[in-house]
């Protein structure tokens, strides 16, 4: 690992254009896509509490009108707690 990339295979695959590339987790697809200065780009993972496939597209530019939402379930306090154990 060299964070933000994955030298194995993992659930967050990051593509840009034609090219793709493993990340560990979301946040570092993310940090990824910020570190390439894509114009677009898009993270294919799966959801973590059902398991249904879902792309995240990272476009270029952010809108004032964009309606997307995260939500954590765990304040980000204790994201670390168990990183042992995962």
């Amino acid at each position: 690992m060299a964070n933000p990339f994955s030298a194995i295979p993992t659930p967050f695959v990051v593509r840009i254009g034609v090219r793709s590339w493993y990340a560990n987790c979301i946040w570092d697809g993310m940090g990824l896509v910020a570190m390439m200065g894509a114009d677009d780009a898009a993270i294919e993972t799966a959801c973590g509490c059902c398991g249904s496939a879902m792309t995240i597209v990272a476009p270029a530019q952010c809108r004032d009108d964009d309606e997307r939402r995260v939500h954590f379930a765990i304040p980000a306090a204790h994201w670390w707690d168990d990183i042992v154990f995962n």
